[in-house]
């Protein structure tokens, strides 16, 4: 079982997602554990403070190291990533090694940051989802989350369609169609309605290397490295 242990100052901001679909179905089935921790719980005075102002000026809070560390001691041992717009860019590969961890922690981001001695001290992997600034770490850790039950063996119905996905060959996917066969005069294909797999396996390839050179060219030159 894969354990999570969130730590954030907005412990309620997981309730419903990790209360539907694939992730609830993981936790239930006992394939993945996830607890959240509100970093208040471990501040040092009888406000629960956890920010304070930046040493050398600026805008906005950042996250007392004291509370953080405490919390994280109080855990059992795991690898421990904090989500910040400075860490390392989250892909697919990288999703495929931490899911083989037992233990995992997670420390949620806020204001203008978190002070620089808990990720040089306690974090193992800093991380990033993407090119911009989201108010908080807790939707990243939603993200991570979300990637990670995916490939917990037993949580998806039918695991072959992991290896179909996108990023799965490094590549997009291939354009998927479902009923009617015509709607509004716009037609299915007629390879994929042939019943010819060699044929409609070869469409695919040919649509999903179409698709990622016109929507994320970089993936094809990253594969011919």
């Amino acid at each position: 079982m894969l354990k999570i242990d969130i730590l954030t100052i907005f412990p309620e901001f997981f309730s419903s997602p990790l209360s539907i679909s694939i992730i609830k179905k993981a936790i239930d089935n006992k394939l993945l554990s996830i607890n959240t921790h509100n970093i208040r719980s471990y501040a040092l005075d009888k406000h629960s403070i956890v920010d304070d102002l930046p040493y050398g000026g600026g805008p906005g809070m950042v996250l007392k190291p004291e509370p953080i560390f405490r919390a994280v001691e109080s855990l059992p041992k795991g690898k421990v990533i904090l989500f910040s717009p400075q860490g390392e860019l989250l892909k697919q590969n990288l999703v495929l090694e931490l899911v083989k961890n037992n233990q995992l922690i997670f420390i949620c981001g806020r204001y203008a940051g978190v002070d620089e001695r808990v990720s040089k001290n306690i974090v193992d992997i800093e991380l990033s989802i993407g090119d911009y600034i989201l108010n908080g770490g807790e939707v990243a850790a939603l993200t991570l989350v979300e990637t990670m039950a995916r490939l917990i063996p037993g949580v998806l119905g039918n695991a072959d369609s992991l290896s179909n996905e996108s990023f799965s060959k490094g590549i997009l996917s291939y354009p998927q169609y479902t009923r009617p066969a015509n709607f509004k005069g716009l037609k299915v294909p007629s390879v994929l309605l042939s019943g010819n797999h060699k044929e409609i396996q070869s469409w695919r390839e040919k649509k999903a290397i179409e698709k990622t050179y016109k929507n994320r060219n970089d993936l094809i030159t990253n594969r011919e490295k």
